[in-house]
């Protein structure tokens, strides 16, 4: 890295945010409360960032995510309508933007206008990419014109890195337990079924095909899942045998 050297408080902070962020992920939030997270501690990370937002980028098209301010949301909106803004072209090239309002009016016009509106004098803007389901940009905002200290990027790329490895893995985790999940369902569903079958294999005397081919009958004729024709076929046998 190249500039001005980050400074250990500036890391103490840096490292405060990512703390309480990995806290956060540990509760295992929905994603829109774990991207609220993000943009609350990247302006803590971050020194004169006072809002922050991420645009994802969904099939081509762009949208806000998660916002810590209303008016960060109106400075994306203004992009978004243009097709063009820091946001944008920070997501689109992987390399952060850095933007004192006072010079970016002839780049990007509509931004700048909106931007200066609601009071922001200063814009930073990192690639953040997880996957393939979320890529995009963290938008910082100050309402001072410093433009942001090269530092300041520094500072937002190793966050940005940290954030995009912790929720990459967050994810896989969920992915996993997701599977986990539905492999412990569909294996309860073929017990019962395999137990129902062989239930009415031995009253009715018949092969497993064809005590499947009741089963099935069954769940056509109610419109009631397999699955649950063949568990309260089990229950109601287990009921008539169970003594008074």
């Amino acid at each position: 890295m190249t500039g001005e050297p980050i400074l250990p408080e500036h890391l103490d902070e840096l490292t405060a945010a990512m703390a309480d962020l990995t806290g956060a992920l540990e509760t295992e939030p929905v994603e829109a409360e774990i991207l609220e997270a993000v943009c609350a501690e990247a302006i803590r990370a971050v020194p004169g960032a006072d809002m922050a937002s991420i645009t994802a980028i969904r099939d081509g098209e762009p949208s806000t995510a998660a916002s810590t301010d209303d008016r960060a949301v109106e400075i994306d909106r203004a992009q978004y309508a243009a097709g063009a803004g820091p946001c944008l072209q920070a997501a689109e090239t992987g390399k952060v933007v850095r933007v004192p309002l006072a010079t970016a009016g002839a780049e990007w016009p509509e931004f700048t206008a909106r931007a200066r509106e609601l009071g922001v004098g200063s814009y930073l803007a990192a690639p953040l990419r997880v996957d393939e389901h979320l890529s995009g940009a963290l938008n910082l905002f100050g309402y001072g014109d410093h433009g942001f200290a090269e530092t300041d990027s520094q500072l937002l790329r190793l966050y940005t890195t940290v954030v995009s490895f912790g929720l990459r893995t967050t994810r896989r985790y969920h992915q996993a337990r997701r599977r986990a999940s539905d492999l412990e369902a569909a294996m309860r569903t073929r017990a019962v079924i395999e137990q129902a079958k062989g239930i009415l294999m031995a009253v009715h005397r018949i092969s497993a095909d064809d005590a499947m081919k009741l089963l099935v009958t069954e769940s056509q004729r109610t419109n009631v899942k397999l699955r649950d024709i063949a568990a309260r076929f089990v229950d109601e046998l287990s009921s008539a045998d169970s003594p008074a």
